[in-house]
């Protein structure tokens, strides 16, 4: 991490993800800043990074500095995913991909719970992580993290949401994060512990 430094800061904000369902959600969190929040549909097509990182933050600083440099603006990125002990550690950094390249979260749910199948419900602890880059052009890059401890259920439930949000549970709760409003996810989930920091540190930079 580092502190804010002295620079000429961009008027946008971009943030570097085609995940449309995470921009979304990130927007929301960053709203009211001194920045006008985009996304990559607002910049000229570009290959994306390959994120081979073994770790979350390795993933988000590469997309993040990438972007950043390749656009010349303020980018924000991160790299999210589900943590589960009996796996140990899948999918992880492999979350988005579980199932495979081209994979829809239908698959990536059916294959989690084909994995855990026998597993007993006080062995199925898992944990959402996520981990933001925020990189100025030209700078050196900030990172913040966010975490949320629960487990895995033992099949989808609810309609909201993405991902693996209808087989996680929240610690605390009975209801998966499917069944939850988008405000009651938003508020004790792991992207938005993380994203919430993210806003405090941009505030800094104005």
């Amino acid at each position: 991490m580092c502190k804010p430094g002295r620079w000429a800061v961009p008027e946008s904000l971009l943030l570097g993800t085609g995940n449309r369902d995470k921009a979304a959600e990130v927007a929301e969190w960053l709203k009211g800043l001194p920045w006008v929040v985009k996304s990559l549909a607002d910049f000229p097509t570009a290959p994306e990074p390959v994120e081979d990182g073994d770790t979350f933050e390795a993933n988000a600083l590469k997309k993040a500095l990438y972007y950043a440099e390749r656009f010349n603006v303020l980018c924000v990125a991160d790299d999210s995913g589900l943590v589960v002990d009996a796996l140990d550690g899948a999918p992880g950094v492999y979350s988005a991909r579980y199932a495979g390249e081209a994979c829809s979260y239908a698959d990536n749910n059916a294959k989690l719970l084909r994995a855990l199948e026998g597993t007993a419900e006080s062995q199925r602890t898992a944990r959402f992580m996520c981990c933001a880059a925020i990189a100025p052009p030209g700078q050196e890059p900030h990172v913040e993290l966010g975490t949320i401890e629960g487990r895995i259920g033992l099949s989808c439930r609810g309609a909201n949401g993405f991902g693996y949000d209808p087989l996680f549970i929240p610690e605390g709760s009975d209801r998966t994060f499917a069944e939850m409003s988008r405000a009651e996810k938003q508020a004790i989930s792991h992207r938005g512990r993380a994203f919430l920091k993210v806003r405090a540190y941009l505030q800094t930079l104005r």
